[in-house]
């Protein structure tokens, strides 16, 4: 047990989090909500409840069903992948293991709408003016910030390789 919480996936509780959190909130939408209603919240920001049956952007929502499948598989890969990667992750890596923890549990809490229900479930409507962002989620949220996370640790160095790169 303590090979585990030496490496990345000490940091799997994140996941939970972020599944947990995601559930919840489109939960009380898909129950307290009519499909397509809009709330708004502040001048810039509505709940507005929404059927995405493709990816981000409603990519290929069209497509008669099959690509359900393809997001679902898709999905399923990162989160191998990325469960693999934390487990050959230092737990001190806390940057990258809280990334891959974000994308994995959005990863999931999308899959689990795909897999259940046939679509995901998106209600966060950002706008500006008349000009409105895609609606999404919780779950497209954690994706979005570990992907933002994995892209601003590119760009850090760690001290131990700048001594290396000096030496």
């Amino acid at each position: 047990m303590s090979k585990l919480c030496s490496t990345g996936l000490r940091w799997l509780w994140l996941v939970l989090v972020v599944i947990v959190v995601d559930f919840a909130s489109k939960q009380w939408i898909m129950n307290n909500m009519m499909l397509h209603e809009t709330q708004p919240l502040i001048p810039f920001l509505n709940l507005f409840y929404a059927h995405n049956y493709g990816a981000a952007f409603s990519f290929l929502a069209d497509k008669g069903g099959w690509q359900r499948w393809f997001f679902a598989g898709i999905a399923i890969a990162i989160v191998v992948a990325l469960v693999v990667m934390m487990y050959r992750n230092r737990a001190s890596n806390k940057l990258t293991n809280i990334a891959y923890a974000l994308i994995i549990g959005g990863a999931l809490g999308n899959l689990f709408d795909r897999a259940y229900h046939g679509f995901v479930v998106d209600f966060i409507d950002f706008y500006v003016g008349d000009w409105h962002f895609a609606t999404f989620n919780i779950a497209d949220c954690g994706i979005c910030i570990g992907a933002a996370l994995v892209v601003l640790e590119g760009f850090l160095t760690p001290k131990d390789k700048q001594v290396k790169e000096k030496g």
